[in-house]
């Protein structure tokens, strides 16, 4: 058995000597016979020796050309997690960066994406942090991976279709980010075939038996381009591209086609010497067979994410028949083949990384990037998902330079990817130079311009319709931030109204009483505890009572009494998303009004007179006196009933008599009351009760108009016992 692996050893050795230096030969030799060693009496599932997988690993490696580093990790994978051997030892025998590699992958190996979405999700990020630290990590653990498919007939059925989801869920696309097609397209038809194995064989022999059928017309095709290309003198080789059966059984399930529908097009790819040569073979068979308008694609120009490069241009062939071609080049076709491991193979003299491999760098960037924003493990792995399956479209900034986007995205999607604060500051857009939505979808070929202005900040809206990984974890980081400030800038104005009671302000609390306070609701900081309070999680009242327990002692009433004499908190309009104005009342500036504190929203205002809050108007734990700043600012929604006579035209007019007065129409439903009179509902923004006067005058003043009053206190419906957890939702 000895001889037959050291023959193994032997003619990957072979294999190895073709591209790389005999002393690194010998290196990737030395540990094999290290791991051969290490993992001395055990087996696979299979009976044969362990050592056979980390050769065959490194035999997927040496396909891919890659360097002696990577070959030696591929031989050593294993010995750290399955043998008593140490990273110490490891780097004592080979050296630093291969020991790194192979801890990396080890880390790796202990990750599994069966458990829970939860577990999935961190296991993800450990493994976007092993990418970060060297991208050689990800190339053994994805060919680990390919053996492992490879060899799946061992395992139970069950055991067989946990790992090929996956692998169909996690590896390929990674595989495809990474521009690994050959990897890719094998993990999917091994996926494929493991966890749907009748599909894949009904498929695979309905393939087998249209591809006789096929055969003459292929043939015909590949003839006539090769006597094009010959007569143009234009070098290149044809290659007829077989149709991959999981390729063939997604197009049938997204794409609602039968398996002929799809089997009608013929697929070819023309390799050639040159850039030049490339274009002008797509000329020349453009001039053989008319192409389809709109399908033509130039992905050298401008490459996939991934950075693959080839041109795309579709047929009419002989008989009418579709024919799909690719031109690219040899460098192109290595690269689409295998990706970021073609930038081995194709390393310049002076190391200088290709482009593919900058672009997987600063995809693992940005993976990190998105890491530090997420506010979890799955709202990561959310935004991975979206950047691992992209569609892409390619627009341009106003200066002309290029940026790729997924298929949907929008202006803030485009802002975003410029920069982080041109998307935080983002207002307006133009669109190939005319002012658009920011929810409107970009297209190919757009020039997108932003217009952004200081002191702006993201709208929780634009969640709706981000497309962008980037996009969406920004905003939420942004929005969490900005509660989390002002939450504790809420917090602290309504401590200091509940110490007021007492006679005190936070910043005269003696330091033990705070701390002592902090120790009992298990809180760290100052900020934590206003916090709280500002989102309404603690009561104030209840903590400056704590506060002040060494101030002198008073009744329960007086106590009460008090705090309600204590001055009122002012409500300046601009307090953000902790500070919501209940949808039951609508108050607006100049009503009396009072504030409600709803555990997790922070604070909501009622009317003094809302129906829903009637139960606990005099509870201070519950309710805090607030009262209008002067100098309020902003816009307050409230709802209008106005009764008038059926007229052609009158809704029109309605509105322009209430957007003349400045005021801005949200909502408007009409309900008809019978065949003469029609009630309209509306639900307007104004500034203060002086502007709503302003409009329902204007309103009045309309000949059809019979009567218009503003609706109030809508009882809301309670299915809840306990009718104090609905008010101001």
């Amino acid at each position: 058995m000895q001889a037959v692996f050291s023959e193994s050893i032997d003619s990957l050795a072979g294999d190895l000597s073709s591209y790389l230096q005999n002393d690194q030969v010998n290196n990737v030799r030395r540990a094999y016979f290290y791991a051969e060693q290490a993992h001395d009496g055990q087996f696979r599932r299979s009976g044969e020796p362990y050592v056979t997988h980390p050769l065959a690993v490194a035999g997927i490696l040496c396909e891919m050309h890659m360097d002696h580093q990577s070959l030696m990790a591929a031989m050593l994978h294993d010995v750290i997690e399955d043998t008593g051997i140490t990273k110490t030892a490891i780097k004592s025998q080979f050296g630093n960066t291969v020991a790194d590699l192979v801890d990396g992958v080890s880390k790796l190996n202990k990750i599994t994406f069966s458990s829970r979405a939860e577990a999935q999700a961190e296991n993800f990020q450990k493994m976007a942090m092993a990418m970060a630290k060297d991208l050689r990590v990800i190339l053994v653990k994805i060919a680990d991976r390919l053996h492992n498919m490879r060899t799946l007939d061992v395992l139970t059925p069950e055991q067989r279709r946990r790992i090929a989801r996956e692998t169909l869920d996690i590896y390929a696309p990674i595989a495809n980010r990474l521009g690994m097609n050959n990897v890719r397209v094998e993990f999917e038809e091994l996926g494929f075939a493991a966890l749907y194995p009748m599909r894949a064989r009904r498929i695979a022999a309905a393939v087998k038996h249209v591809r006789g059928n096929r055969k003459e017309i292929v043939s015909q095709i590949q003839t006539s381009l090769e006597a094009c290309l010959e007569r143009e003198g234009l070098p290149g080789r044809t290659i007829g591209r077989e149709k991959h059966l999981f390729s063939i059984y997604e197009k049938m399930r997204a794409q609602r086609k039968s398996f002929s529908e799809i089997m009608d097009v013929y697929a070819f790819r023309i390799i050639v010497d040159s850039v030049d040569t490339s274009y002008r073979v797509l000329g020349a068979v453009h001039n053989l067979y008319k192409p389809v308008p709109g399908r033509f694609k130039d992905y050298i120009a401008i490459p996939k994410a991934n950075g693959y490069q080839s041109l795309h241009t579709t047929l009419f062939g002989m008989h009418g028949v579709p024919i799909e071609i690719q031109i690219r080049t040899e460098e192109m076709q290595a690269m689409a083949n295998n990706g970021i491991a073609a930038h081995w193979l194709y390393k310049s003299g002076d190391d200088l990384p290709t482009n593919a491999h900058m672009r997987a760098r600063e995809w693992v960037s940005g993976l990190l990037e998105m890491q530090k924003r997420a506010g979890n493990s799955l709202e990561f792995i959310e935004n991975v998902k979206i950047d691992l399956f992209p569609d892409e479209i390619y627009v341009f900034t106003p200066k002309g330079t290029i940026l790729e986007l997924p298929a949907g995205s929008t202006a803030v999607d485009f802002a975003y990817a410029v920069h982080t604060d041109v998307g935080n500051s983002c207002v307006a857009c133009r669109i190939s130079r005319r002012l658009a939505p920011l929810s409107e979808p970009l297209q190919s070929g757009h020039t997108v311009e932003i217009i952004t202005a200081p002191g702006t900040q993201p709208n929780p809206a634009w969640l709706s319709f981000v497309i962008t990984g980037k996009a969406r974890s920004n905003i939420r980081h942004y929005l969490k931030h900005q509660k989390h400030s002002e939450s504790i800038a809420l917090g602290r104005r309504l401590l200091n109204k509940a110490l007021a009671s007492f006679g005190a302000q936070l910043d005269s609390v003696p330091k033990d009483n705070l701390e002592a306070v902090l120790a009992q609701n298990n809180l760290e900081s100052v900020d934590d505890l206003l916090e709280d309070i500002g989102l309404g999680n603690r009561m104030s009242y209840m903590i400056a009572q704590r506060l002040a327990a060494n101030a002198d002692k008073h009744s329960e009433s007086s106590e009460r009494s008090s705090s309600q004499e204590a001055s009122t908190l002012a409500i300046r309009g601009s307090e953000g998303i902790v500070m919501n104005y209940a949808k039951c009342c609508h108050p607006i500036p100049g009503d009396p009004i009072v504030g409600h504190i709803s555990s997790g929203r922070g604070m909501v205002i009622h009317t003094d007179d809302c129906n829903n809050i009637a139960d606990i108007r005099d509870n201070p734990e519950k309710c805090v006196e607030v009262s209008w700043d002067p100098s309020v600012e902003g816009e307050f929604s409230v709802e209008l009933r106005v009764e008038l006579e059926n007229q052609r035209g009158i809704i029109a007019t309605l509105a322009t008599s209430i957007t003349g007065t400045e005021a801005n129409i949200e909502k408007i439903s009409t309900v008809e009351r019978d065949a003469r009179f029609s009630i309209v509902n509306l639900s307007i923004n104004v500034k203060n009760r002086v502007h709503l006067a302003r409009v329902m005058k204007r309103v009045r003043a309309l000949p059809p108009v019979s009567k218009v009053t503003r609706v109030k206190s809508r009882r809301v419906r309670k299915v809840i016992k306990n009718p104090i957890g609905a008010i101001g939702h």
